[in-house]
């Protein structure tokens, strides 16, 4: 789907035919929302065409029978394990979805019976199928739970955080999950908090990252395609909808949407940062190299778009200059008495390593790395071992070297 198209306006129609063909994949709540936008189009901009509005409108209520019918189904085999609360979650949208009179009595009924399915549970009851809860679902407490939402709200811009403490208890459950890596259980408490709060929530920015991080892209797309067009201002949407194209490939057509953006927000640095990244990522290393030395001319010497010149200029194997922009930031950094990310200081130590540079200096920060970066310790073993090989000390390479290969940490001499 072209971004040129949904900022200058896509019609009814293409909505229409996008709901089709994720009604045909089984995407009912994706082509929900598409049949609500070409709604929307056809009351705004073509109110006369009520041959249209019936057809579509005829397409929503098909889309939330089914979309009914599946969560129905996926609620059964939940109640069926003995996990009633989420099953009442799963009956309870269904219902609110339905119009179909059977369906909703039976839904009534289940709905009865799997609440007391949950009081029975709350008493200690034992259910037939007692659910297999994780580990880590079992630990978390309700109150457990409040903090960390608060936690996780407290690291948000103002305004987000306002709206976010507004969306209610299911939502917190579902932003509590995400967070948590348990994403299909935020998947089905985001698409809950998305139905009972007001269209215009910046919920979708959750649904969305809980949906790429299942890799269910296209129902990521179209959530993040809508919010964007609905929020042309608010840059979080597009960081969002930028890492879904860019984990479906589609690098150039992120690197188009900023050709579209108001006014007010294109020249901000989380906007021209998402645009270099996007032209690195297509593969147009020279093109992104031009963009950030323009960055640098125009905006002044930001450490992040330094060190991104420096990761482009190490694509394109210019390591003498990469090592002194990463020089650059390190100095920076020590000059207002700053702690140098680790990420940084390997990447200058790599780098003087691959130009031939054993020196003291390089071996005291790949010692320093062994403690301040314990992921890579391994790696800072290896080199720490290279360095004693180049300055003829073999006995302290070796020993580095049976660190490398697990056999033992550094002690103390």
């Amino acid at each position: 789907m072209g971004f040129l198209k949904m900022f200058s306006g896509k019609g009814p129609e293409e909505y229409e035919r996008n709901g089709d063909r994720f009604f045909e994949i089984r995407e009912y709540g994706a082509a929900k929302l598409e049949y609500e936008a070409a709604l929307d189009k056809i009351k705004k901009g073509r109110p006369e065409d009520t041959d249209l509005e019936d057809r579509l409108r005829e397409k929503v209520k098909k889309s939330r029978e089914a979309l009914a019918l599946q969560h129905k189904g996926n609620a059964e085999v939940l109640k069926e394990s003995g996990n009633y609360e989420d099953a009442f979650d799963l009956f309870h949208l269904a219902l609110e979805l339905t119009e179909d009179p059977r369906l909703v009595a039976w839904l009534e009924q289940t709905l009865d019976k799997t609440q007391d399915g949950i009081a029975a549970e709350d008493m200690g009851v034992p259910s037939p199928h007692p659910q297999e809860h994780r580990a880590e679902e079992e630990e978390w407490s309700p109150g457990e739970e409040d903090e960390y939402f608060t936690a996780l709200c407290g690291a948000l811009p103002e305004a987000m955080q306002d709206a976010y403490r507004k969306y209610g208890d299911t939502f917190k459950a579902g932003y509590v999950a995400l967070n948590r890596g348990v994403y299909d259980l935020a998947v089905t408490a985001l698409s809950r908090a998305l139905e009972e709060n007001p269209p215009d929530s910046l919920i979708p920015l959750e649904l969305a990252t809980s949906y790429l991080n299942l890799e269910r892209h296209e129902e990521a797309l179209v959530l993040m395609e809508r919010f964007v067009r609905d929020h042309p201002g608010f840059i979080p949407g597009y960081q969002v909808l930028c890492e879904i194209l860019w984990a479906m490939g589609r690098f150039d057509e992120a690197y188009k949407l900023f050709l579209f953006c108001p006014e007010e927000i294109a020249d901000s640095a989380p906007i021209l940062h998402l645009k270099g990244e996007s032209l690195y990522l297509s593969g147009r290393h020279q093109d992104a190299e031009s963009f950030y030395r323009g960055l640098l001319r125009s905006h002044g010497r930001d450490k992040r778009a330094v060190a991104s010149l420096a990761a482009i200029c190490e694509t394109l194997d210019k390591k003498e200059e990469a090592l002194e922009l990463y020089s650059e930031i390190m100095g920076e950094c020590r000059s207002c008495g700053a702690r140098v990310d680790p990420f940084i200081k390997q990447k200058y130590a790599d780098i003087s390593v691959e130009l031939g540079n054993h020196s003291t200096q390089i071996l005291e920060m790949y010692l320093s790395l062994i403690d301040e970066d314990p992921a890579g310790r391994k790696s800072h073993f290896k080199k720490v071992g290279q360095i004693y090989t180049a300055m003829g000390n073999e006995r302290e390479a070796r020993r580095y070297r049976l660190f490398a290969d697990g056999l033992g940490e550094p002690a103390n001499d």
